[in-house]
């Protein structure tokens, strides 16, 4: 019956007339379906993997059609015409629907679909060029009634230049979509045996392992394996699933010749399998029956959403890691000002008090415009994750010259509120109160974004899956805890009254605080040199240059102030300089960044670039994979690696091991590396991955990492 009806869609698609396709510019269109080829990313860049996609609007009523149409169709076909050193991969595809009709079953598609394709980028492309991408697409457009073939040109064209770009505004997440829930292998053995006409598949381990699959289907890659309108069912176990399936004519008419592949979908995941013929798996069944599947949409059940319990866990999570994020090395700097806080007014409980509430206040509303700001991009489709300012040149300029004038202020060049201050205080002697507390939590929050705590990762990550007041709730309880050390000292006056009285000490100890500020002004122009190259750099040192003069002329201008006199000329000078210092940071920051020269990453160990291809082609090689996602501006990370990553122990366990190492750079924006953290529940850096031949999920590894951990870990996989 299914050779009689593909027989007769064939003399169909001979005789049937191709309608014309209204041109629209780029975008093609006939009487059933609307496409048009589009772009994941804003650019693409030279050597890189573009994804581009074949974008279907199918009118309501009809259908096109997966890799395996089922008892009826065909599958969309792609025929591309590229430039040179341009080659394009194999379709992308997304789950199907399961359309029953008229005692049929059909694998396809209805409404908006996005079929994405992997186009890698020759190295030789030149940025500011454009790559013009032309591709003949088929569709086999269906109804109840009838199938019309439609074939529409689609082209496009790939703007080319350097550097991660971020998403198309308008497709980039719904392509990202298709591909992160696209079915991939997962370590999932399985082994297919045909009795009486009846298929029965057992897979096992993997993500199959532990729990109750719920409703599951098997999609096979090739036609006339199954009957596929005749149900699935079947048992689950400790280790897996059975499934049971009519088999179909080719299967029942030769047997099975070889292993059959396709893809397995249950209420936690859809993966690609591999069953070899053999008898059941052991523990794929005997814990309960399956629930059926039903017709329509394949994709698995969506995420739950998190509960209270989850939520709660969350918050608890983030306020510890905001309490251990005091501790790490990128908070320092501010740690120093807070204590010249604390000692400027630790006699004096009702300042303690209100410096102290200034303080949290800073500290809370800094994260809830970051937060705010991060999930709005997220929400427009951006892959944006926890520390994403930094990977900005400009916002990375303009805090160094921040923490210049910072540090500047602290070593007396100029005085912030001076004219406010109260008789006998002297213009030294304290920065302005509630407010200089206030800013002083707003640049603890800044300054703490390169860092990312332990129990702080958890709950980053689950607060982006989270509806956004729950997610804003976590992100205030990790202010609440980055401000609470401060917060009790200041309300306690048992505490403050056992810290030195005032004194000339603490002009000393203010200028001995300004040099871990210096510290990290000089630490942000490395990390711009980093982003953007030596001209932008160059750019970067005139303009702190002429930064510390003008608030040199502005403390002069003070000065003069004081002593009763008028200071015109400087305070005009000190505006010219500073306005020319932010002048220069712009044009530095939109300097385009200079091409990478050497390994990917600082750390001694001989590295390759990460992509989750070349984690693959080292599993297929059967050799240990260690990951090492990072940024330059990540404190913690760089700490990591000049030390744990470097020593002669891990580079010997490295060796014995026969592992391969891969770093995952993030200084700048990098959507690939940025959807990997998310796929491991983390939003920023550092990630420790470390993969095991033979095992489908990588073991994380602690963020802040001693040589003893990873040389235990190599040590556990090494034969």
């Amino acid at each position: 019956m299914t050779r009689l009806l593909n027989l007769l869609f064939v003399f169909a698609l001979i005789l049937a007339p191709v309608p014309a396709a209204a041109q629209d510019g780029r975008f093609q269109r006939t009487e059933r379906i609307a496409a048009e080829l589009v772009a994941m990313s804003q650019w693409a860049a030279p050597g890189s993997t573009a994804i581009v996609a074949v974008r279907q609007d199918i009118e309501p009523g009809w259908h096109t059609y997966w890799r395996n149409p089922g008892d009826s169709g065909g599958a969309t076909t792609l025929n591309w015409t590229l430039p040179e050193g341009v080659t394009a991969g194999d379709i992308v595809w997304p789950l199907p629907e399961r359309q029953r009709l008229a005692g049929l079953m059909n694998y396809g598609y209805s409404g908006e679909v996005y079929l994405p394709v992997p186009v890698e980028i020759p190295a030789s492309a030149r940025a500011g060029t454009t790559l013009p991408l032309t591709v003949r697409a088929l569709f086999l457009v269906c109804s109840a009634e009838m199938c019309v073939p439609d074939e529409l040109t689609l082209s496009l064209d790939l703007p080319i230049r350097e550097g991660a770009a971020p998403l198309d505004p308008r497709h980039g997440a719904g392509i990202r979509s298709i591909l992160e829930n696209a079915p991939r292998p997962a370590g999932i053995e399985a082994r297919v045996a045909l009795e009486n006409g009846v298929l029965t598949l057992s897979a096992a381990g993997g993500p199959l392992a532990g729990r109750d699959p719920g409703p599951s289907y098997f999609f096979p890659f090739e036609g006339g394996v199954i009957e596929h309108p005749a149900p699935q069912s079947g048992s689950w176990g400790p280790q897996g699933l059975t499934l049971r399936m009519q088999g179909g004519g080719e299967v029942r008419g030769g047997g099975l010749t070889g292993p059959v592949g396709g893809v397995l979908v249950t209420a936690h995941g859809a993966w690609e399998i591999n069953a070899n013929p053999g008898a059941a798996l052991a523990g794929t069944s005997g814990s309960g029956d399956l629930a059926p599947a039903e017709d329509g949409p394949a994709r698995p059940a969506a995420t739950e959403g998190p509960g209270l319990a989850g939520f709660a866990q969350a918050a608890l999570f983030a306020l510890l890691g905001g309490l251990i994020l005091n501790l790490m090395p990128c908070v320092f700097p501010i740690l120093a000002m807070k204590a010249a806080a604390l000692t400027r007014s630790a006699h004096d409980p009702a300042h303690a008090r209100r410096d102290g509430l200034a303080f949290l206040a800073g500290v809370l509303t800094t994260f809830l415009l970051l937060a705010g700001l991060l999930l709005a991009l997220r929400a427009a489709g951006q892959a944006a994750g926890w520390g994403f300012q930094l990977q900005s040149p400009a916002v990375t300029a303009g805090l160094a010259l921040l923490m210049l004038a910072v540090a500047l202020n602290l070593s007396g060049v100029f005085h912030v509120g001076a004219g406010l201050q109260g008789a006998g205080s002297g213009p030294l002697a304290r920065l302005p109160g509630g407010v200089g507390a206030f800013f002083t939590g707003a640049l603890a929050v800044v300054v703490a974004a390169p860092c990312t705590a332990p129990f702080m990762a958890f709950a980053l990550g689950a607060a982006l899956l989270m509806p956004w007041p729950m997610a804003l709730a976590v992100f205030l309880m990790l202010g609440l805890g980055l401000a609470l050390p401060f917060v009790i000292v200041s309300l306690t006056p048992g505490l403050l009254s056992r810290l030195p009285k005032p004194g000339p000490w603490m002009e000393r100890l203010k200028g001995l605080l300004a040099f871990p500020m210096y510290g990290t002004a000089a630490w942000l122009v490395w990390v711009f040199a980093r982003q953007s190259g030596s001209e932008a750099l160059g750019l970067l040192l005139l303009a702190a240059v002429l930064t510390a003069f003008g608030l040199w002329l502005a403390g002069v201008n003070q000065a003069r102030r004081a002593e009763g006199g008028t200071a015109v000329v400087s305070a005009v000078a000190a505006a010219v300089a500073l306005v020319s210092a932010f002048a220069l940071v712009g044009v530095a920051a939109r300097m385009p960044p200079e091409p990478e020269v050497g390994a990917a990453g600082s750390s001694a160990l001989p590295s390759r670039p990460w992509s989750s291809a070349a984690v693959e082609a080292a599993r297929a090689e059967g050799r240990p994979v260690l990951v090492n996602f990072t940024a330059d501006w990540c404190v913690t990370c760089k700490i990591n690696e000049r030390t744990s990553l470097t020593s002669d122990r891990v580079k010997a366990a490295m060796d014995t091991a026969n592992a391969v190492y891969l770093v995952g750079d993030w200084t700048r924006r990098d959507d690939a590396i940025t959807a990997e953290l998310q796929r491991h529940g983390r939003s920023g850096v550092p990630l420790y991955l470390l993969y095991s031949p033979g095992s489908a999920e990588p073991r994380i590894l602690p963020q802040l990492l001693t040589e003893g951990v990873i040389v235990d870990a190599l040590k556990d996989i090494s034969p």
